[in-house]
Protein backbone atom coordinates (compact mmCIF):
# COMPACT_ATOMS: atom_id res chain seq x y z
CA UNK A 1 0.00 0.00 0.00
CA UNK A 2 1.33 3.34 -0.64
CA UNK A 3 -0.34 6.96 0.10
CA UNK A 4 1.13 9.89 -1.14
CA UNK A 5 0.29 13.04 -3.26
CA UNK A 6 -0.11 13.36 -7.31
CA UNK A 7 2.94 15.91 -7.19
CA UNK A 8 5.14 12.95 -6.22
CA UNK A 9 3.96 10.47 -8.43
CA UNK A 10 7.09 9.48 -10.72
CA UNK A 11 8.44 7.87 -7.82
CA UNK A 12 6.21 5.10 -8.53
CA UNK A 13 6.67 4.64 -12.12
CA UNK A 14 8.95 1.43 -11.57
CA UNK A 15 6.56 -0.37 -9.61
CA UNK A 16 4.72 -1.18 -12.69
CA UNK A 17 4.76 -0.43 -16.58
CA UNK A 18 1.57 1.14 -16.59
CA UNK A 19 1.81 3.68 -14.21
CA UNK A 20 3.06 5.95 -15.70
CA UNK A 21 -0.16 6.21 -18.43
CA UNK A 22 -1.79 5.80 -15.47
CA UNK A 23 -0.99 8.95 -13.78
CA UNK A 24 -0.80 10.79 -16.88
CA UNK A 25 -4.56 10.02 -17.14
CA UNK A 26 -5.14 11.42 -12.99
CA UNK A 27 -3.27 14.80 -14.42
CA UNK A 28 -5.90 15.21 -16.90
CA UNK A 29 -6.49 19.09 -16.76
CA UNK A 30 -10.94 18.01 -17.28
CA UNK A 31 -10.52 14.95 -15.02
CA UNK A 32 -13.07 16.04 -12.25
CA UNK A 33 -15.53 17.14 -15.18
CA UNK A 34 -15.35 13.44 -16.81
CA UNK A 35 -18.95 11.72 -16.25
CA UNK A 36 -19.12 9.00 -13.96
CA UNK A 37 -17.80 6.01 -15.95
CA UNK A 38 -15.61 3.69 -17.04
CA UNK A 39 -12.93 5.59 -19.00
CA UNK A 40 -10.39 2.96 -20.80
CA UNK A 41 -7.01 4.29 -20.90
CA UNK A 42 -5.31 0.92 -22.75
CA UNK A 43 -8.11 -1.70 -23.55
CA UNK A 44 -8.78 -3.64 -20.48
CA UNK A 45 -4.99 -3.66 -19.15
CA UNK A 46 -5.53 0.28 -17.97
CA UNK A 47 -8.95 1.88 -17.38
CA UNK A 48 -10.38 4.59 -15.12
CA UNK A 49 -13.48 4.34 -12.96
CA UNK A 50 -14.67 8.06 -12.45
CA UNK A 51 -16.75 8.21 -9.26
CA UNK A 52 -19.18 10.94 -7.44
CA UNK A 53 -21.23 9.72 -4.41
CA UNK A 54 -22.03 10.39 -0.69
CA UNK A 55 -19.60 8.58 1.80
CA UNK A 56 -20.41 5.38 3.64
CA UNK A 57 -20.00 5.31 7.46
CA UNK A 58 -17.42 2.91 8.28
CA UNK A 59 -20.00 -0.05 9.53
CA UNK A 60 -21.23 0.24 5.62
CA UNK A 61 -17.63 -0.21 3.68
CA UNK A 62 -16.81 -3.75 4.02
CA UNK A 63 -12.84 -4.53 3.08
CA UNK A 64 -12.46 -5.98 -0.22
CA UNK A 65 -9.54 -6.99 -2.49
CA UNK A 66 -8.61 -7.60 -6.01
CA UNK A 67 -6.39 -10.42 -7.62
CA UNK A 68 -6.17 -9.19 -11.17
CA UNK A 69 -5.87 -5.64 -10.69
CA UNK A 70 -3.38 -2.57 -8.55
CA UNK A 71 -6.20 -0.30 -7.51
CA UNK A 72 -4.69 3.72 -7.83
CA UNK A 73 -7.51 5.52 -5.93
CA UNK A 74 -7.04 9.12 -6.33
CA UNK A 75 -9.28 11.41 -4.15
CA UNK A 76 -10.58 14.58 -6.43
CA UNK A 77 -13.12 16.24 -4.28
CA UNK A 78 -14.10 15.93 -0.28
CA UNK A 79 -12.66 13.87 2.41
CA UNK A 80 -12.37 10.27 2.45
CA UNK A 81 -10.85 7.47 5.05
CA UNK A 82 -9.79 4.16 3.13
CA UNK A 83 -9.49 1.34 5.54
CA UNK A 84 -6.91 -1.00 5.38
CA UNK A 85 -5.79 -4.24 6.47
CA UNK A 86 -2.97 -6.95 4.90
CA UNK A 87 -5.34 -9.41 2.73
CA UNK A 88 -3.64 -12.52 4.48
CA UNK A 89 -4.77 -11.37 7.93
CA UNK A 90 -8.03 -11.20 6.29
CA UNK A 91 -10.43 -14.24 8.10
CA UNK A 92 -13.83 -13.91 6.98
CA UNK A 93 -14.47 -14.03 3.63
CA UNK A 94 -17.92 -11.91 3.29
CA UNK A 95 -18.07 -12.76 -0.45
CA UNK A 96 -16.01 -15.26 -1.95
CA UNK A 97 -13.73 -13.88 -5.04
CA UNK A 98 -16.36 -12.92 -8.00
CA UNK A 99 -13.21 -13.57 -11.08
CA UNK A 100 -15.99 -11.68 -13.64
CA UNK A 101 -15.43 -8.87 -11.57
CA UNK A 102 -12.05 -9.09 -9.54
CA UNK A 103 -13.53 -8.49 -6.27
CA UNK A 104 -13.75 -10.74 -3.21
CA UNK A 105 -15.03 -9.04 -0.01
CA UNK A 106 -14.21 -9.67 3.95
CA UNK A 107 -16.33 -9.17 6.88
CA UNK A 108 -13.02 -7.92 9.19
CA UNK A 109 -12.49 -4.94 10.26
CA UNK A 110 -9.52 -2.74 8.79
CA UNK A 111 -6.47 -2.69 11.30
CA UNK A 112 -5.96 1.43 9.88
CA UNK A 113 -7.56 3.99 8.28
CA UNK A 114 -5.77 6.47 5.90
CA UNK A 115 -6.84 9.83 5.44
CA UNK A 116 -6.93 11.66 1.92
CA UNK A 117 -7.50 14.72 1.28
CA UNK A 118 -8.03 15.97 -2.50
CA UNK A 119 -4.97 15.29 -4.59
CA UNK A 120 -3.84 13.01 -2.70
CA UNK A 121 -3.94 9.16 -3.69
CA UNK A 122 -3.42 5.33 -2.39
CA UNK A 123 -2.24 2.55 -4.38
CA UNK A 124 -3.42 -0.90 -3.14
CA UNK A 125 -2.05 -3.98 -4.07
CA UNK A 126 -3.38 -7.45 -4.48
CA UNK A 127 -1.93 -7.99 -1.03
CA UNK A 128 -4.16 -5.12 0.54
CA UNK A 129 -7.66 -5.49 1.25
CA UNK A 130 -9.13 -1.86 1.67
CA UNK A 131 -12.37 0.17 2.33
CA UNK A 132 -12.59 2.77 0.26
CA UNK A 133 -15.48 5.96 0.20
CA UNK A 134 -15.64 6.28 4.20
CA UNK A 135 -16.73 9.94 4.62
CA UNK A 136 -19.24 12.18 6.13
CA UNK A 137 -20.12 14.09 3.20
CA UNK A 138 -19.69 14.16 -0.62
CA UNK A 139 -16.46 12.27 -2.33
CA UNK A 140 -15.45 12.24 -6.23
CA UNK A 141 -12.85 10.35 -7.07
CA UNK A 142 -11.20 8.33 -9.77
CA UNK A 143 -9.90 4.92 -9.80
CA UNK A 144 -7.10 3.57 -12.11
CA UNK A 145 -7.05 0.16 -12.35
CA UNK A 146 -3.89 -1.20 -13.64
CA UNK A 147 -3.55 -5.33 -15.16
CA UNK A 148 -0.95 -7.11 -13.10
CA UNK A 149 -0.39 -9.47 -15.98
Amino acid sequence: MVLDRLENAEVYFGLHPGFSKAFQFLRRADLASLAVARHPIDSDRLYALTQKDNGKDEREAPLEAHMKYIDIQFLIDGDEHIGWKAREDCAVASLSYDEGKDIEFFSDSPQTYLALKPGMFAIFFPEDAHAPMISKGHVQKCVVKVRLA
